[in-house]
Order: structure tokens, then C-alpha cells, then sequence
């Protein structure tokens, strides 16, 4: 059967970020392009990887990967609230798979998502509910982080099930590029943001107020340049891209995750979805991996990145 890719950035900032006009004219277009080609590849099934931003997963239990049984949409950054379409049957086999071929992943019957897995969506189509959906989170913000290396072998197994599946199966991932929000470590967090990203789910009003300004301000200060924040790095991203078109995966697995941050920012390692949808394509042999939209976007801390890939085989 056949398999296709679709990656894009996400980043909170897209709304309420500072960007011109032409700039945010560009990024809709890339997003229509990018929706286009979704909807003429038909896929009867979606398989996402995507990261968490201490909204659904936490320290109090924060697993490398985790397959949605079943996942709410927790409606930050603009995004809405409600159940994705979650196929259950077959996330569940999914997962039973994954672990009898050696991949450690949790399950989760009550996934709660956020703007990494929703936004994409709802910037191509207007809603997240256009394609039957498995959610498969990548932890990518809570230190100590799955390996490039991890993530390829998980992507590399969700892509021979999805190929044995007898569907045709859109494989999504969100997140980076070079990518550098202000996100606390616990290591040095004061003792309540320490508890926040322990266990804190459901904040008050005064909290998330208090976080969304927290992240515009550091937006605006991103665009002429700040010591606390990493710019986007286009260069880093560029190599990157190149490294995924090229179709040598297993280049990656010699990266470490310590290496990205310190070059890409604290949410560089976002990058591991990619990787680990890339890989799932690479089950089907060479692809073809079209850089639909780029853009280094300052005042959204955020490589804007689009991308859509397919075997070369469905090219001929």
C-alpha cells in the first residue's frame, strides 16, 4: 500500500507573533500547498508524530513515545479543544506491534494534545478531524530525551505495519526546526514551576495568562536579537532538510540530542518527529521529499518548515 509524508513547524506563535504581512501571506500559501497535497494523495488513515509542551505529558510520568488509544485536543495557543478522530482498533494493534518488535511505547486511553499535533491541522483544513487519526507522542522537551537513533527504529516499525495495513497511510509529523522557546528546565526551575512541569495539568486562567505573555514577550524580543533565546538558525535547518531528502537516516543516529539543543534550541529536538516519519517512508525504498515552505520566522522563534514526500516508485 501506499505511503506518503507531510511535515510542518508548529510554533505558539503563529497567531499573535510578530511578522510582516508578505511573511504571514507566505506561510497561508505554503499551508494551502501543503493541504493540497494531502487531500490528492486520499489517505484513509493519518499516523502522527508530534512533541508535547508540558500541557498533556509531564514528569510525574513522561514516557519516550506513546501511542493514543484515544486523545483530546487541550485547545492552547489558539488551537480548539475536543476529540481527534482517533481510530482505536487500530492504534491499539499498533501498539501491540510496536512492542512486539522490541519498540518501548506506552499506551494512553485518555491522550491529551496540544498545539504540537492540532495547529498544522487546523491551518490546512480549519479543524483537526479531516483524516482518521493515531497520535504517537515523541517526547522531545523532558530532558533526558529519546536518541535520533530510537526514533528512527520506532518511525522505521510504524511504517512496515502502516505498509501491512492495506490502507493508504499519510504519515504526519510537527514540530522545530531550529527552535528556541523560552521553556524551563527543572534542573533549575523555581519550586513551583518545578511542580508545573511535574504535574500541571489544568492551570489557572492567572497561569496560562501569565505563561501566553510570558512567550509573546520573548517573541518580540526574539526579532532584534536576545542572549536567552537561540535565534533560528536557517543554516542548521537547511542541513537538516538536506539530510532528510537525502535519504541517509541512519546519518542521524551519531547526533546528540545535547548537540541540537545547544545549536537549535530547546525545542530542536521537536526534530525527532520528523525523523521518525521519514524513516517510516524509508520502509518503502528511495522517496522523492518536496521542501514545500521555508521561511527563518525571528519573532515566531521558529524554522517555518513544510514538506511532503512520497516513494519514487509512486512518481514514475
Amino acid at each position: 500500500m501506499t505511503l506518503a509524508v507531510l511535515c510542518a513547524s508548529h510554533t505558539p506563535l503563529m497567531k499573535d507573533g510578530i511578522a510582516d504581512d508578505e511573511v504571514r501571506s507566505s506561510v497561508k500559501q505554503g499551508f494551502e500547498s501543503l493541504a493540497k497535497r494531502a487531500e490528492d494523495f486520499a489517505p484513509d488513515l493519518l499516523i502522527q508524530f508530534a512533541p508535547d509542551h508540558f500541557n498533556g505529558f509531564f514528569y510525574e510520568v513522561m514516557p519516550s513515545f506513546c501511542v493514543g488509544i484515544n486523545a483530546t485536543s487541550l485547545g492552547d495557543w489558539d488551537t480548539s479543544t475536543g476529540p481527534l478522530p482517533v481510530v482505536s482498533d487500530d492504534a491499539l494493534q499498533l501498539s501491540e506491534m510496536l512492542l512486539h518488535e522490541g519498540v518501548d511505547v506506552a499506551v494512553s486511553y485518555r491522550m491529551e494534545v496540544d498545539h504540537g499535533f492540532v495547529q498544522i491541522w487546523e491551518r490546512m483544513f480549519g479543524n483537526f478531524s479531516r483524516f482518521p487519526t493515531i497520535p504517537i507522542f515523541i517526547n522531545s522537551a523532558a530532558p533526558p530525551l529519546p536518541t535520533f537513533k530510537r526514533a528512527r527504529l520506532l518511525g522505521e516499525a510504524v511504517g512496515r505495519w502502516a505498509a501491512a495495513s492495506g490502507k493508504r497511510v499519510l504519515i504526519s509529523a510537527s514540530g522545530g526546526l531550529s527552535h528556541d522557546p523560552p521553556t524551563p528546565s527543572i534542573l533549575t526551575a523555581p519550586d513551583e514551576v518545578k511542580e508545573r512541569l511535574i504535574s500541571g495539568r489544568y492551570p489557572s486562567e492567572e497561569v496560562q495568562r501569565a505563561r501566553v505573555e510570558r512567550v509573546l514577550a520573548a517573541g518580540a524580543r526574539a526579532v532584534n536579537g536576545t542572549p536567552e533565546i537561540l535565534p533560528v538558525d536557517p543554516d542548521w535547518d537547511a542541513a537538516f532538510i538536506e539530510k532528510l531528502q537525502s535519504g541517509d537516516l541512519e546519518a542521524f543516529d551519531a547526533i546528540a540530542m545535547k548537540d541540537v539543543r545547544a545549536k537549535a534550541g530547546r525545542g530542536g529536538p521537536e526534530v525527532l518527529a520528523w525523523v521518525a516519519a521519514f524513516a517510516a517512508l524509508s520502509t518503502q525504498g528511495k522517496y522523492q521529499a518536496d521542501l514545500v515552505y521555508y521561511e527563518a520566522i525571528q519573532g515566531w522563534i521558529a524554522g517555518m518548515a513544510m514538506m511532503f514526500a512520497e516513494p519514487k516508485a509512486d512518481r514514475a
